[in-house]
């Protein structure tokens, strides 16, 4: 497939961290001015006329990062006060990247910001939410946090008597009467499912999922292939985190190979080796991936103040200094800052993972897409599990 050779893995383009460290910069300076004209020559801090002595914001996200945020997040609000005499206090509403977008959707949360496990979920709220008549798009920019790809993990022993190195060669190990245990989060309750499922797709139309077309969803060539590698599917986990660990501890005779996360296989990989005497391991699938990078978003939405959208713009700017990222590799995530080195102690072969990754990664499909692939997944799912 010619999409192996396009599209090699730019975690974080150092221009555009540039470029937004600029932006946060310039809004800085707008929010001085304007409550420089707001306190009308005042003595200048919070608790003037106009200027709030207390700034609360609601941060949507999800679990896979919640360790890492709930370590970073009380110290952010201590450094917000040191720097502009104004407390702030980030309520943490964790839910499922699904979840997240009905909540917001339903406008049951009303967060300032969000941010689902990737950013394939962004053109989907978008298509949702215009298509409810609530105007403009509500998520129109957004930065990555953090990245960890997604992988065909398995068995040291399995990969070695089959030589796995895409969806396709699962198809055509499927095709010939191979049999083997696969699987991946249900799509219907797990981001991870979700890109497990477009990357089935993408390597079964051998398109970018980019440009997926509704007719492609119709294609029974291509409904044949994911069916036929589906199943082999034992197993279908409410959460990518869940799956690992069932992988992990219920070893090989349970599971051959699965699509999760690269950092799942990072937390499982000692536990597994020591259990099982076989290594756990990622696959980078050759032809392509998705990352899972999950990006922040300050939301374009009637509810969201502009102090909140200013507030939220600095817990940004702190989530990717250096040192906040680098925290974030001890959860196995790669650092979305390019100027944080990556930790050879965390992405090295005993862990199961590649140092550094080689393959093209793609960009979101579309919202309408999304909505067609969820729609056709009861017919391709293994009715048996």
């Amino acid at each position: 497939m010619d999409r192996r050779n396009k599209r090699r893995l730019r975690l974080f383009p150092k221009q555009g961290y540039i470029m937004l460290l600029i932006g946060i910069l310039i809004g800085f300076m707008v929010f001085l001015a304007v409550s420089s004209i707001i306190s009308q020559g005042g003595g200048g801090g919070a608790g003037q006329e106009g200027l709030p002595s207390h700034i609360s914001f609601t941060f949507l996200y999800t679990s896979e990062k919640q360790g890492w945020l709930e370590e970073v997040t009380p110290a952010f609000e201590e450094w917000f006060f040191e720097r502009f005499n104004i407390e702030v206090n980030v309520d943490l509403v964790v839910t499922g990247s699904h979840d997240s977008v009905n909540l917001i959707l339903q406008e049951s949360a009303q967060p300032t910001a969000w941010s689902p496990a990737s950013s394939i979920w962004i053109p989907y709220l978008n298509q949702k939410w215009t298509s409810l008549g609530k105007g403009q798009e509500i998520a129109k920019d957004s930065t990555p946090l953090v990245l960890s790809p997604v992988v065909i993990a398995g068995w040291s022993s399995f990969f070695e008597e089959h030589n796995v190195t895409s969806f396709q060669d699962l198809y055509q190990l499927a095709a010939v009467g191979t049999t083997f245990k696969y699987g991946h989060p249900d799509p219907l309750l797990s981001n991870g499912g979700v890109m497990a499922e477009v990357l089935e797709f993408a390597d079964a139309l051998d398109k970018y999922p980019e440009d997926f077309t509704v007719d492609d969803f119709t294609n029974q060539d291509a409904l044949e292939f994911v069916r036929l590698i589906e199943l082999n599917s034992v197993m279908y986990g409410k959460s990518t985190g869940f799956f690992g660990r069932w992988a992990a501890e219920n070893g090989p005779s349970a599971i051959d190979c699965f699509a999760v996360y690269e950092s799942v296989v990072i937390s499982n990989a000692d536990k597994a080796t020591q259990k099982w005497g076989d290594s756990l391991v990622a696959i980078y699938p050759k032809d392509g991936t998705l990352l899972s990078d999950h990006p922040f978003v300050i939301l374009n939405a009637p509810w969201v103040s502009e102090y909140q959208k200013f507030a939220a713009s600095q817990y940004l700017f702190y989530l990717l200094q250096e040192q906040n990222q680098d925290k974030a590799q001890d959860y196995g995530f790669r650092p979305a800052n390019p100027n944080v080195p990556l930790d050879a102690e965390v992405f090295n072969e005993k862990n199961g993972v590649e140092f550094e990754i080689k393959i093209p990664t793609y960009r979101p499909l579309s919202g309408e897409s999304m909505e067609n692939m969820f729609t056709i997944w009861p017919a391709v799912k293994n009715p048996g599990v």
